[in-house]
């Protein structure tokens, strides 16, 4: 456990507690000294107090923080396929079936356990560098940050949306054209592990462009302007073009008429949501650089779009 001590100066008066406590403490993000206010570890005078609640006047706040919240994930030898990587960062390719970090029934053989191992100074990092996540049946690119510093930048990055992502996306479904889906994404009422377009949520918005069109599917790639939990699987869901293989959100598998034997056991055998996460752009912490990373489509979803160029005509 770490203790610190904070003054907050009068200039800083009317700003949120959360804004202005970390421009006193630039080494960590936004989002981190929320949680931390919200879990009770910031404190005025011995009282709690809410992250939007507005300074008033110059006053000393105490913080109680576990910088090493992922003290307890092992560190373990799991390949990895490591696209990029420096002083600051590490770009991976993540295999679909990988869970991004250890939860409730997935404490071992997940991406982070793998990163410890693979750099043991990720300890001293929260969440051991990761900076966003990726489902684990969806594959593709993840950026982590190798220090504090990095991270807090890149995290800030992905708040203000200055982080380019790009996916691609199988669909059931004829699409015509592209498009945008604005719609605010939220709990699922009915199924709490989902999530749901609903007018309570946050607001998301995805970008959609098609790829290529057959006869009963979609490929697409599509952007994201927001990031919600499961927001791509939502939204095109949503629109009535759930993606191939996501159960969760496009129900049971669904075979065209007169479909050939060939296409029903690709789309039947197909085992995961059809969803890779393309091509990543961001600003490199240190350097100030737009740089950009891409990454061919994984085998299991290149060979379903060979089926379908061949039986979906």
């Amino acid at each position: 456990m770490k203790r610190l001590k904070v003054l907050i100066p009068d200039r800083m008066k009317g700003n949120r507690f959360d804004f202005a406590i970390s421009e006193m403490l630039p080494d960590y993000s936004r989002s981190k000294i929320s949680n931390w206010i919200k879990s009770g570890h910031v404190l005025i005078n011995n009282n709690s107090f809410k992250p939007k609640d507005k300074v008033t006047k110059s006053e000393l706040v105490y913080l109680t923080i576990n910088e090493q919240e992922n003290s307890d994930w092992i560190p373990e030898k799991i390949p990895l396929s490591i696209v990029y990587e420096d002083d600051d960062l590490i770009i991976i390719n993540k295999q679909a079936g990988i869970v991004t970090h250890p939860g409730s029934g997935n404490w071992t053989g997940t991406l982070a356990n793998g990163l410890l191992y693979y750099d043991s100074n990720l300890s001293k990092i929260d969440r051991a560098g990761i900076v966003h996540r990726l489902d684990k049946n969806t594959s593709g690119l993840m950026v982590i940050a190798r220090n504090a510093k990095s991270q807090k930048k890149l995290v800030e990055q992905l708040q203000c949306h200055s982080v380019s992502r790009e996916y691609s996306a199988i669909l059931y479904g004829h699409m015509i054209s592209g498009g945008t889906v604005n719609e605010p994404i939220g709990r699922d009422s009915r199924d709490r592990v989902k999530q749901a377009v609903s007018i309570n949520g946050k607001h998301s918005v995805t970008h959609y462009r098609v790829i290529d069109r057959y006869r009963n599917h979609t490929h697409v790639k599509a952007i994201l302007e927001t990031g919600r939990t499961h927001q791509i699987r939502v939204h095109l869901s949503y629109i009535g073009y759930p993606l191939i293989g996501d159960l969760a959100y496009g129900g049971r598998v669904r075979f065209p008429k007169k479909a050939s034997q060939d296409l029903k056991g690709a789309l039947g055998n197909f085992s995961r949501q059809a969803l890779h996460s393309k091509k990543l752009t961001l600003i490199h912490p240190s350097t100030g650089e737009s740089l950009t990373w891409k990454t061919d489509l994984p085998d299991d979803m290149q060979e379903l779009l060979n089926v379908l160029k061949k039986y979906d005509l």
